[in-house]
């Protein structure tokens, strides 16, 4: 792994889930469905102009990658952050197995409704990142949390779960990375366009 991407000052970031279904269909419309296990979270990442000095860390960093070659890190600004008004040190409560949905967690700082909410993102101690689809509600500071994904590794008993400033660990998803000049700003500088796309590494 190459670090950390440097800047998260994104003004636009489209996000993809994919997952692979394979998919067939009769004459008569009857369908076949079944899911191969995999589901990675992708991203389109724009940079908003940015003057050269601003530019070149970003630009300096990416090159370190060796475009797919190498895997880093991306943290999202604190708006993707957990909905809910969790502010607790959660941990994994019991060993939970492979393609398990729902996790038992405690560690809440308080009991109720809303500790996470569907949609936040969670992260167990590996590299895949977790969505909450269902409102978790904490009694005697422990929930059970339904996930999606699957998980695609066990956890242990009292194993680290973060649920803001959770980080993604991709790849770039090109070969080609284009940095692009524009316009120029109010006082002459040349700025630069940059927007650029990752997925999931696991």
């Amino acid at each position: 792994m190459s670090g950390a991407l440097p800047k998260t000052n994104f003004t636009a970031i489209n996000i993809k889930s994919n997952q692979k279904t394979l998919f067939s269909e009769t004459d008569s419309g009857k369908t076949f469905r079944r899911q191969v296990q995999g589901q990675r979270f992708s991203f389109t990442l724009s940079y908003p102009p940015m003057t050269r000095s601003d530019f070149a860390p970003v630009m300096a960093f990416i090159m370190k990658q060796r475009n797919r070659k190498d895997n880093f890190t991306v943290t999202f600004p604190s708006y993707f952050n957990a909905q809910g008004n969790e502010t607790g040190t959660l941990l994994v409560n019991g060993a939970h197995s492979v393609a398990d949905t729902t996790i038992a967690i405690d560690g809440f700082a308080g009991d109720g409704s809303g500790r996470l909410k569907a949609g936040d993102f969670i992260k167990f101690a590996h590299d895949k990142v977790y969505m909450v689809v269902e409102d978790a509600t904490s009694s005697s500071n422990a929930s059970t949390v339904t996930i999606e994904p699957p998980l695609r590794e066990t956890l242990a008993n009292n194993s680290a779960v973060t649920y803001d400033s959770v980080p993604f660990t991709v790849h770039l998803t090109s070969d080609v990375q284009e940095f692009a000049t524009g316009r120029n700003d109010k006082n002459g500088n040349l700025l630069f366009n940059y927007e650029f796309d990752v997925i999931e590494s696991l």
